[in-house]
């Protein structure tokens, strides 16, 4: 049953609150209906208001929605019938955003620990006094060591105002969004310095001959749009090619398999390249009109048989040829696919860069099928925190001279670093919002130590995950279903149609409940106290939207009349721009010491007795973000490691087993989970989901539940031309437990 709130509960719970006590006394039971067990439908859904403007944060690809309310509930969470990228289809985890609303774990109330770090005791407290201690306590930092001491983690689209805050304004340059490091930073550097544009994923599947998928678990990684461009390419008659180490989703639908030894991709794409040139059977008029340095490529690549290929990667010549021939004799209309979450072994450079030279090879840029650039809407405004002056010394990156060809910000392991040992500076503050670094980068122990050593650490987030675990001052955030955010932007999904552009403003469904607050508060409030209050560029998330959608005549009201999307002409995507080049050879690259041409660099291979941990994720959670929610976690509750039917038998495990695991360090697993025996792994590695095994016991339903991989990534990879952590570089064991 819901708990009912009685004056005899309130004032008890009220007594409570003022104790020093664990989170989960603190905030108050009582969210209207629910309960602890899964969340029931109602079965009807007669009498509610539809209400427009959703765009959902489950996960980042933000498909638009619309909400049934009843008397100020949200009841449930449908696609838009209006849009054009994802339509009325959403996942189990857009659906699940119900849950997450009314999850009696969620934040509540501003918090103050007073206990210790990693073991904290929270104290309610008031915005007032919360927002003070933030103040006094972020600029008593800059004010004594200078603004490079604080550093700032944010992720997804509510932090770009903070991150804002922090980078242009009060002047750090300590700032990482280490889940982009983690997954498409690597990418999209490759591909600007190939192809000289991101990739974002526009490969023309729906219209493709061929899809080329290299550890791209499409039908895992639910992202709605993009599974319907996958499936509509097959429809239409598309030969798939996976090249994976396990049986993924994608890899049961394929027409060829490819069951790599895991971190000698790039071996296999550079012999497959070398065949295609050897053969004649590469677009040689687009290499001609658009190649850059091509001869030093072919040259350089020329020692990658198929033979020499098939030995690296473990899988027979004659398939990596019949790969090969395939792209060939299908070329121009094959989707290379780029990859999302892509930082594997510490050398996905060069992978990245070889998929994008292969791309070009076969002439699949702007052509039906191939890597297309689709156009979005223009004009929109942008409005941000003023970039002021200051003392500049240089970024961690540059003082230590490393990661030449980094993402956009700062890479996590030099923050750590610096953290840690106080050089080349201090970093004394820390800000996490939305971002739960302790399971996002791989050396958790580093982490936490990071995090053990600062003077304060700050935590904004919706759920009390690992990381709020050492904050100071814990301040709850409002949902994506609470508030104004960002702007989503974009093309419809399937490009043979007619082309139309989008823009969706995400609105909020419901107000928010107890005493959350949202992004624009809360950091609006911290520059008043810290000194910025005259440079505050809007008050409102409602007032930066509005800015932001004038620059294309539009208004909120409007968009809202037309069910929460605006719908306009688009352009068409297809066509070879007269500037597009194909850097085989990367000139910008040999200056700096690094390979100019795409080029392999093994992996360690498993010591004796152990095998490779290779992780990923479920349809049904977005890593740790998820895995409190009632309704997700009854489907998925536990991460199984998959091994070897093979293995299993030797090892004397059977389907179902308890197990801990311990890798190469001696590090043993904190929590345990069961075995999943089957021949779709190889013998040589493990596999599990990623984001289980959370040690905040705040997070009722998930605490301990699985094996957090994470713990497991003691041996650090780092990409050297990025700076971006490798996670598929630790071994394991598998100990049976009882």
């Amino acid at each position: 049953m819901a708990m009912k709130l009685t004056r005899r509960n309130f004032l008890k719970t009220a007594s409570i609150a003022a104790a020093s006590i664990p989170l989960s006394r603190v905030a108050a039971r009582a969210e209207s209906g629910v309960v602890k067990a899964p969340l029931v439908a109602p079965g009807s859904f007669k009498d509610t208001q539809t209400v427009v403007g959703g765009v959902c944060e489950m996960c980042f690809w933000r498909c638009q929605l619309v909400g049934k309310i009843r008397d100020g509930r949200l009841l449930k969470l449908e696609g838009n019938p209006k849009s054009i990228d994802n339509g009325v289809s959403i996942c189990a985890r857009g659906n699940a955003g119900v849950t997450m609303l009314y999850d009696p774990d969620r934040l509540k109330y501003p918090l103050k620990n007073v206990g210790k770090r990693g073991e904290p005791k929270w104290e309610k407290i008031g915005w007032e006094e919360a927002l003070n201690i933030c103040g006094e306590k972020l600029k008593g930092i800059v004010d004594k060591y200078g603004a490079k001491s604080l550093a700032i983690f944010p992720h997804g689209s509510s932090a770009k105002y903070p991150m804002d805050f922090f980078e242009r304004t009060v002047g750090t340059t300590n700032i990482s969004e280490a889940s982009f490091f983690q997954c498409r930073g690597v990418r999209d550097t490759a591909y600007l310095a190939t192809l000289e544009v991101a990739p974002n994923e526009e490969v023309d599947m729906p219209n493709a001959k061929v899809i080329f998928l290299t550890g791209s678990h499409i039908g895992e990684n639910i992202h709605v749009s993009h599974v319907k461009r996958y499936l509509k390419g097959l429809e239409r008659g598309a030969k798939l090619v996976v090249v994976d180490p396990r049986y993924s989703a994608s890899a049961a639908k394929s027409d060829i398999w490819v069951q790599i030894r895991p971190g000698t991709d790039t071996a296999m794409l550079l012999a497959i390249m070398n065949y295609l040139i050897e053969n004649n059977k590469y677009d040689a008029d687009f290499v001609e009109e658009h190649g850059e340095g091509f001869d030093e490529f072919a040259k350089g690549i020329k020692e990658w048989t198929l033979e020499k290929a098939a030995a690296e990667c473990d899988v027979p010549a004659s398939q990596i040829k019949e790969v090969a021939e395939l792209l060939a004799a299908n070329r121009p209309n094959v989707s290379i696919h780029p990859g999302r979450h892509v930082t594997w072994y510490g050398n996905d450079f060069q992978r990245e860069r070889a998929l994008a030279c292969l791309t070009g090879l076969l002439g699949a840029i702007g052509v039906k099928g191939g890597f297309v650039q689709a156009i979005g809407p223009k004009g929109l405004k942008s409005t941000t925190w003023p970039h002021l002056e200051h003392e500049d010394k240089g970024d961690l990156r540059e003082m230590a001279d490393l990661y030449h060809f980094h993402p956009p910000g700062c890479p996590t392991d030099l923050i750590r670093d610096a953290a840690i040992s106080g050089k080349p500076y201090p970093i004394k503050g820390c800000v996490a919002w939305g971002q739960n670094m302790i399971q996002t980068i791989p050396g958790q122990e580093l982490t936490i130590q990071m995090l053990e050593q600062m003077d304060f650490v700050l935590c904004v987030d919706v759920m009390p995950t690992d990381v709020t675990m050492y904050a100071d001052i814990l301040l709850p955030d409002c949902s994506y279903l609470e508030k104004y955010d960002l702007i989503k932007t974009g093309t419809q999904w399937d490009f043979a149609e007619e082309h139309k552009q989008y823009i969706a403003p995400r609105m909020p469904l419901v107000t928010p409940g107890f005493e959350r607050r949202d992004t624009i508060y809360t950091v609006n409030e911290i520059a008043k106290r810290m000194g910025y209050g005259d440079k505050i560029p809007v008050k409102t998330q409602e007032e930066l939207m509005a800015k932001s959608l004038a620059g294309v005549g539009l208004t909120l009201d409007q968009i809202r009349q037309e069910g929460g999307i605006h719908v306009q002409p688009g352009k068409d995507p297809y066509g070879v721009n007269e500037n597009q080049v194909v850097l085989f050879y990367n000139q910008d690259l040999a200056d700096e010491d690094y390979p100019a041409i795409p080029t392999y660099i093994p992996v360690d291979r498993p010591p004796a007795g152990f095998m490779r941990l290779l992780y990923g994720r479920t349809p049904l959670h977005s890593f740790s973000r998820t895995l409190n929610n009632a309704w997700l976690i009854h489907e998925a509750p536990i991460n199984p490691v998959w091994v070897n039917d093979k293995v299993a038998a030797r090892l004397g495990l059977k389907d179902g087993d308890k197990v801990r695991l311990v890798n190469q360090d001696g590090k043993e697993s904190n929590t345990t989970t069961i075995v999943k025996v089957t021949p779709g792994i190889r013998e040589d590695a493990v596999y599990m989901y990623h984001g289980y095994g959370l040690k905040s016991k705040e997070m009722t339903l998930a605490v301990g539940k699985g094996i957090d991989d994470t713990s497991m990534m003691t041996k650090i990879a780092v990409d050297p031309e990025t700076g971006a952590h490798g996670m598929r570089n630790n071994f394991v064991k598998i100990v049976k437990v009882g």
